[in-house]
């Protein structure tokens, strides 16, 4: 059945991709037609048609009528795209695009998609699985985006736009119940108070039970217990001036994730560990680090607008973060602490930006200044009980960021527009790093001062600053007011840094850190409406080169584990997407999805272990979190029933290939899957009232979304895997007033 329904959806997407495949179909009359979508893509407000940028954008809307639970939903309907929850946590995210990312969430280490909110840029993964409340909605720009986004877009950026305040004051009051006892509330009021102020409150709660059980302390497992607020003032004292205020917290008191076993567990004497067989349920575990765990985000911001003229407008946002975050991961999934690693993080990060954006006859720009003061901290300690050792870790790392950027638009003629842009950015880094091996099982970072200290494998500072030019530039041809194809040429990079598990012992030039990685991205598409605006077509074929890699590596060396960061050398990227939307009569239309890419290492130098020699890995080494195809396709159904509302039915399906978790393939490589989901949602006549149903992984799927490889007997062969969501039905219930 699954090859079956594969075929179908290439089918589809091959079909909705041949302007004349569907030319005998006349268009009936007063048949629905696809909706334009505006999208900021560019820091401006445009017809995503218009943009010369592979863009997925989702609406407020149909974030609603699926049921979307968190920004992970992406993932699901979006051509080469990674977002899932990290390894060992509830609301840490990784993410890749077009097989650029990052997966390692550590402390220093910084994301190659940028994560913005409302053009605030998040530099820190913990906390940031947003979940789907108060939002106008979500772009995803695939590509290097460094010519307008501050930071960190070598392979792309996810933007969450929240919902400006507009009209009379509202309250809104949202209720789920659901599988595994899930409890969520979401509840707001927002509205204008006066003809130029307006004010807004959000709050939310998200409690659900245990996917599974820690069968050593009887906690759940995969549970959930989050809340969040946010608060934003908008205030326009005249029709030219508007001013945003906003705050939000996110708090994570979820259990922490231990991971589940996939092989058997065997001591350093490789004999079986008691209880260390392989557990039926992949939701449970037999983890003894503990059952705490707190994860807090929040920030405040102020964004000030002022239209000097009818083609003129200034830009201010300022904005301030900070996080905490306290865990344990259970790496071996035992009672003892074969292999433990208790952890806390901090951060803080003041960004400024500045912008100018004009909009004349024949020309658009953008420009601007951006400003990031940043300081990653935190600690974690190595637990070996086999060995009586404890690897204690600390530091952190302090990042000062200045680029200057401008992206100009030129109307050559009226169907020929050239854009140019190019950003430079400078970054200076301090990072300070300790590692020292106690005797004793924990160390006194985190509450045993007995331990007896023993070698001090890392204590230095080191400094370092990057700096780099990005061009970017596009051409666009407008082939008539419905189709609109484009050409663009851009180059992203992130900066280097240093690696906070260092060890100067074991890899002495790991004290120089890693130096930058940047990428080359040559991308073409054709964007546009047929058929009088029944389908509407997002097409991008797109060659990238990628230089000077960063990958970390964490291999075993006998009692230690040696991390390093290296820039491994070269790999290039090739692929294409189609995305669009289609009415087939005026109560049904379709979407669909379809990415497929081939991503292979030309160079990947690295240390051989086994030999101590510096060797090209090239043709053993794979690119992790990138299958080579994800598709979806989902119908809905609509129905008026008039003085009654109306009432959706949306099937949908979205498929991905099978792909690594590591650049080394390994056991905990997943295969390929589908996921299936349903949604059946009925809406007042007023829009008042909601009523939903939502039924995802109805299939029952079982599938990793990461992992821990750390084989051998002094780890206790420690192979352990994360899994998605099973099976879960919610039902949905929303008042306005």
């Amino acid at each position: 059945m699954n090859s079956i329904l594969k075929a179908a959806l290439l089918a589809s997407a091959a079909m909705a991709a041949i302007p004349g495949a569907a030319a005998a179909q006349a268009p009936a009359q007063g048949v629905s037609v696809v909706e334009e979508l505006v999208v900021t893509a560019r820091r401006r407000e445009e017809s995503l048609k218009d943009v010369p940028v592979a863009v997925t954008a989702v609406t407020a809307e149909r974030l609603e009528a699926t049921g979307a639970a968190d920004i992970t939903t992406l993932q699901q309907s979006t051509p080469n795209l990674t977002v899932q929850v990290a390894r060992g946590s509830n609301s840490t995210l990784i993410s890749f695009i077009r097989g650029v990312g990052q997966q390692d969430p550590l402390w220093g280490f910084e994301p190659g998609v940028g994560l913005y909110v409302d053009d605030v840029y998040i530099a820190r993964p913990q906390g940031a699985v947003l979940d789907i409340f108060d939002i106008e909605r979500m772009e995803v720009l695939r590509g290097p985006q460094g010519t307008l986004y501050g930071r960190n877009t070598i392979g792309g950026a996810i933007k969450y736009v929240t919902a400006k305040i507009d009209g009379e004051p509202e309250m809104r009051f949202k209720g789920q119940l659901g599988s595994y006892n899930q409890r969520d509330f979401i509840g707001s009021a927002k509205g204008m108070v006066s003809d130029t102020l307006g004010v807004g409150l959000t709050w939310a709660s998200f409690d659900r039970d245990g996917y599974g059980s820690n069968l050593t302390t009887g906690a759940e497992h995969y549970n959930k217990d989050v809340a969040a607020a946010r608060a934003t003032v908008e205030f326009s004292p005249t029709p030219d001036l508007f001013f945003r205020l906003a705050g939000d917290i996110v708090t994570d008191r979820s259990n922490p994730r231990h991971g589940h076993r996939e092989v058997a567990a065997f001591n350093i004497a490789n004999q079986p560990i008691p209880g260390g067989e392989v557990l039926p349920n992949v939701y449970d575990t037999r983890a003894g680090a503990g059952d705490k765990n707190q994860v807090e985000s929040r920030g405040v911001s102020l964004l000030g607008e002022w239209s000097a003229s009818d083609s003129l407008t200034f830009k201010s946002i300022s904005a301030y973060r900070a996080g905490e975050t306290a865990g344990e991961i259970d790496f071996d999934t035992l009672p003892a602490p074969y292999l433990d690693i208790p952890a806390r993080y901090s951060d803080h990060q003041f960004t400024q930006e500045l912008q100018l954006l004009y909009s004349g006859d024949r020309v658009q720009a953008v420009g601007g200044l951006f400003y990031l003061n940043a300081t990653a901290a935190g600690a974690f300690d190595t637990v070996l009980s086999q060995a009586a050792l404890t690897i204690a870790t600390a530091g952190h790392v302090d990042t000062e960021s200045w680029s200057a950027f401008a992206d100009v638009s030129f109307d050559l003629t009226e169907a020929l527009t050239l854009s140019v842009g190019g950003r430079y950015t400078r970054d200076e880094k301090t990072g300070v790093v300790y590692r020292q091996n106690f005797t004793g099982i924990r160390s006194p970072l985190f509450g045993n001062p007995l331990a007896v200290p023993g070698l001090v494998r890392s204590d230095f500072t080191s400094t370092d600053s990057y700096e780099k030019f990005t061009p970017r530039v596009s051409a666009s041809y407008d082939f008539g007011s419905e189709l609109t194809g484009y050409a663009s040429y851009s180059q992203g990079f992130k900066s280097g840094g240093f690696d906070m598990r260092a060890d100067a012992i074991l890899t002495p030039t790991s004290r120089d850190g890693y130096a930058p990685e940047t990428v080359d991205s040559y991308e073409a598409g054709l964007k546009g409406y047929f058929f009088d605006r029944r389908l509407s077509l997002n097409t991008a074929v797109f060659y990238a080169q990628y230089q000077d890699q960063q990958v970390t590596l964490q291999t075993p060396v006998g009692a230690s584990i040696a991390s390093q960061v290296l820039n491994v050398g070269e790999s290039h990227m090739s692929g294409a997407e189609v995305e669009g939307v289609a009415y087939l009569t005026p109560d049904l239309s379709a979407n669909f999805a379809l990415g497929y890419i081939k991503a292979e290492f030309d160079e990947y130098r690295a240390l051989n272990p086994l030999t101590g020699v510096v060797e090209d890995f090239a043709d053993s080494r794979v690119f992790q979190n990138t299958p080579e195809w994800t598709g979806a396709f989902s119908l809905t159904y609509q129905r008026d029933l008039g003085d009654k509302g109306k009432i959706s039915f949306i099937p949908s399906a979205s498929y991905r290939s099978s792909f690594s978790m590591f650049e080394i393939p390994s056991r905990l490589d997943q295969g390929a899957y589908w996921l299936y989901d349903a949604s059946l949602v009925w809406t007042s006549e007023s829009e008042r009232y909601r009523v939903g149903l939502h039924g995802k992984n109805l299939g029952d799927e079982t599938y990793r979304i990461g992992g821990y490889n750390f084989p051998g007997g002094l780890f206790a062969n420690s192979v352990t895997a994360y899994y998605g969501p099973p099976q879960t039905v919610t039902l949905s219930l929303e008042a306005k007033f």
